[in-house]
């Protein structure tokens, strides 16, 4: 999609974060914007009219299929519907695989992976009809690595990354216009590290260990202290989605990583820690 003036990008988790500055970076391209988010979007609502766009905004859970399907016709009934999708929501309980709450596990999947889920449900079929498009999934390298202490998020991303993987494949046989693209960046400062305060009611948290708090401790000053910012990393995705460039690697230090994990896939090795590499 090399025109975007004037058309409509659809943003979840667009309070803050990677999709508060994807939510501004379209807009910077002439884009109407249409944002959802469990959190308050006012502050991201207005700087987007400030520029001269239109947009348009629901609270919004990812993880119930019905509310994202409401935002979709949203988008499409006072906007014209959506030619850009950022399924973006994203949340970051920490722990050990075995260690994590049932409650953790149950919230995780569903922001992270349901919520991509129900957006590629309820958008790509709209999409597919207009036959034009784009479709930005947010993974993250712990998609296509596996850092220990995050088995939760881990499992969420590379199911992301082969949803977004597959789809690509599938529109591709089916001849549509449609590009998908998966958004896998490093450490980025943006409140992921505080999602805690979006936790729903009911869902018991993981028991936190002096490990698990250590580790929290730094995945904050790891998030905190990213060269690269928000504004940075929705700038490189506005580019894909112009370029029609599916993965979208915003820290080529981690190639390292990758590489040595396909590789020992391929030597039918065990997996070498990617944080000791």
């Amino acid at each position: 999609m090399k025109e975007l003036k004037g058309k409509v990008v659809a943003v979840t988790g667009a309070a803050s974060g990677l999709g508060r500055a994807m939510a501004l970076a379209f807009a910077d391209e002439g884009m109407n914007v249409a944002l959802g988010d469990v959190a308050d979007t006012s502050d991201v609502f207005a700087a987007i009219e400030a520029k001269g766009v239109s947009a348009v905004a629901m609270k919004l859970d990812v993880s119930k299929a019905q509310e994202v399907e409401a935002f979709a016709e949203l988008a499409e009934k006072e906007l014209g519907g959506a030619h850009v999708v950022c399924n973006n929501a994203g949340v970051s309980p920490l722990g050990a695989t075995w260690e994590t709450s049932l409650g953790d596990w149950q919230w995780i999947l569903g922001v992270n992976l349901w919520g991509v889920i129900h957006g590629v449900r309820s958008f790509v079929p709209r999409l597919m009809k207009r036959n034009e498009g784009h479709v930005v999934n947010t993974a993250s390298v712990a998609g296509i690595i596996s850092p220990p202490g995050s088995g939760a998020y881990n499992v969420t991303k590379h199911a992301v990354v082969t949803l977004s993987e597959t789809l690509h494949h599938e529109l591709r046989e089916r001849s549509s216009a449609v590009g998908v693209s998966v958004l896998c960046p490093a450490y980025v400062p943006t409140g992921i590290a505080d999602s805690e305060r979006n936790r729903p009611a009911g869902l018991e948290a993981t028991v936190k260990t002096k490990e698990m708090l250590a580790r929290q401790q730094m995945l904050r000053k790891a998030v905190s202290s990213g060269r690269l910012s928000a504004d940075d990393v929705a700038k490189a995705v506005v580019q894909a989605v112009k370029e029609n460039r599916f993965y979208i690697l915003t820290h080529p230090r981690i190639k390292g990583a990758i590489g040595a994990r396909m590789e020992d896939i391929l030597q039918e090795r065990p997996p070498r820690n990617p944080m000791s590499l």
